[in-house]
């Protein structure tokens, strides 16, 4: 009897928390539909009963009434798929080296690292008075081969390994977002400055956003990779296959269950990405998330013309989720999610 109770009490909560769940996006799809009467009259929550539902909300906004929505969403779309294509290859070469292959790194020829890039960039930007990407090129060209140099020596101090790069790949999400934000907003007005247009373009925000979604990449993929039989790689290369070949032809086709999990958590966090944005656009090549909080007027937030803006950006992230649902129940999904 117990049992029984608890269970229906347990079934009562889940119907609670799935209406509450469920009701903002309710709320959104039937204020798209609304008249502006309807949404200033009150609260009305079932069509043709309390209104008449209007498709006027959308015509207004593809037709320009409202604003440009058509280059919002073709930018998303793109600057989306390309950036999380870019950052699942990227963290995925990332993620089989880490646990392929053992990386030892001294402390000491990172912080050297550091200082040389810190300390040249302030000499030549504000000592010599190089341009801000010319002093950064200079820098990388001079501090990257020395720290490798002074990696191969017997440094005293610690040696960081593979869980280390990982916990680094991964701190890069710590930070509080408007610092790196702000950073590429300043690198960018720089490269602006100097013939280089990287703020409001298509490779500025591809750029940011394949670095955005990079550390996500390298952390799932790692685990993933971790799963898959070394076996299968010691036998390809008993056969003289080398190990691009290995990555490309064997690994990935084994991995393809991660890279598809994996590439639709990525897109969900860019394609909703608001602060980078924000701040490396202006006009062109901003995204849904930007078009969403500009949709106001004179008259005040005009609740139907952002149901309809909302409504179209939470779509492809819907339909993102039910995918993946019917993966994992499919049990497509096996061991590529911890």
């Amino acid at each position: 009897m117990d049992r029984v109770m608890f269970r229906r009490l347990g079934l009562g909560l889940a119907l609670v928390w799935l209406v509450f769940c469920l009701f903002p996006l309710w709320w959104v799809l039937v204020t798209a539909f609304k008249p502006p009467a309807a949404v200033s009259g009150g609260a009305t929550y079932i069509p043709f009963v309390d209104f008449k539902p209007t498709l006027q909300a959308f015509k207004d906004a593809f037709s320009g009434v409202r604003g440009d929505f058509a280059g919002p969403i073709f930018a998303s779309i793109t600057i989306s798929v390309i950036s999380t294509g870019l950052a699942v290859f990227l963290g995925a070469m990332a993620a089989y080296a880490l646990v392929r292959f053992e990386f030892r790194i001294r402390l000491l020829a990172g912080l050297a690292f550091g200082v040389l890039s810190i300390g040249g960039f302030a000499v030549l930007n504000q000592g010599i008075g190089l341009s801000v990407p010319q002093s950064l090129g200079l820098v990388l060209v001079i501090a990257l081969p020395t720290a490798i140099w002074l990696n191969g020596c017997n440094l005293p101090g610690p040696v960081l390994g593979n869980d280390d790069v990982t916990f680094w790949f991964i701190s890069q999400r710590m930070f509080p977002p408007i610092v790196s934000a702000f950073a590429l907003f300043l690198l960018y007005a720089e490269m602006n400055k100097a013939g280089v247009r990287l703020l409001d373009s298509f490779p500025g925000l591809v750029a940011a956003y394949t670095a955005f979604g990079l550390p996500f990449a390298v952390w799932l993929m790692r685990d993933f990779f971790a799963n898959v039989p070394v076996e299968v790689e010691e036998a390809a290369m008993v056969d003289n296959i080398g190990r691009m070949r290995i990555f490309f032809q064997i690994v990935l086709p084994m991995s393809k269950p991660g890279l598809i999990a994996t590439s639709m958590i990525v897109l969900a966090f860019i394609w909703n990405e608001f602060l980078f944005a924000l701040l490396l656009t202006s006009s062109k090549w901003q995204t849904l998330p930007i078009l969403m909080a500009g949709q106001n007027s004179s008259r005040g937030d005009e609740w139907w013309a952002i149901s309809v803006a909302a409504l179209i950006s939470i779509i492809p992230m819907i339909a993102v989720a039910i995918f993946l649902g019917r993966m994992m129940r499919s049990g497509f999904l096996a061991g590529s999610i911890k």
